[in-house]
């Protein structure tokens, strides 16, 4: 089985299977309005998505970031059975998570 791993704002990469911990907040890193959602490694936060352009209430924007939660989960779940390493991102435009095999990213033939 190959890794997963999880591409942040920054384009760094962490290990999925190190996380212990996901968590969002109400606002994105710089506004209060939108949110964030990161993940911890080690004891170091990751910033996987910083979303200022979200709209609504605090209320809505944290339900929102509560099924993104979820949907990494799953996407975390799902790239765990892949054969080769996989990279995981967020794709900002439909607010979702994207699944792409590492050596498609790398430019290279999967062996």
């Amino acid at each position: 089985m190959g890794g997963v791993w999880l591409r942040t704002i920054s384009h760094s990469m962490v290990r999925a299977d190190r996380v212990t911990e996901i968590a969002s907040s109400r606002g994105s890193v710089h506004e209060e309005t939108g949110y964030s959602l990161k993940v911890v490694v080690d004891g170091r936060a990751h910033i996987l998505v910083d979303n200022s352009n979200l709209p609504g209430t605090m209320e809505e924007r944290l339900a929102h970031a509560q099924q993104m939660q979820d949907a990494l989960l799953a996407a975390i779940d799902a790239a765990n059975g892949e054969s080769a390493s996989v990279v995981i991102s967020h794709e900002p435009d439909g607010e979702r998570w994207m699944l792409a095999p590492a050596a498609d990213l790398a430019g290279e033939p999967a062996t």
